[in-house]
């Protein structure tokens, strides 16, 4: 089992930065990458960044050259940087650790509780 936290979501005016962390604990031999999603209100879920293991990333065409993801393995802790934000960027951000293959993601069933960020002046 794995447990997955989030922190680090607010309100911040367009064209700032927020840095969301997720703290993961526990183990599943399955997982191999994570994953960071959104969901704006009356939108679906989407994913906007995923790194594996081996430190490869993968970004969503509309957060590319703003978003960062990365991880600090020593403390079971994965980013993602996020700047020069725009309003369209609000939503709840949600962490998932789950499988990365041949350069496509797969969601895990492990999520955290999930964390909002609000981009208005």
């Amino acid at each position: 089992q794995v447990q997955l936290v989030e922190s680090g979501g607010g309100l911040v005016q367009p064209g700032g930065s927020l840095r969301l962390s997720c703290a993961a604990s526990g183990s599943d031999s399955s997982i191999n990458a994570m994953g960071w999603y959104r969901q704006a209100p009356g939108k679906r879920r989407e994913l906007v960044a995923t790194i594996n293991y081996g430190g490869s990333t993968n970004y969503a065409d509309s957060v590319k050259g703003r978003f960062t993801i990365s991880r600090d393995n020593a403390k079971n802790t994965v980013y993602l940087q996020m700047n020069s934000l725009k309003p369209e960027d609000t939503a709840v951000y949600y962490c998932n650790a789950g499988l990365g293959s041949s350069g496509t993601y797969y969601s895990g069933n492990y999520w955290g509780q999930g964390t909002r960020v609000t981009v208005s002046s």
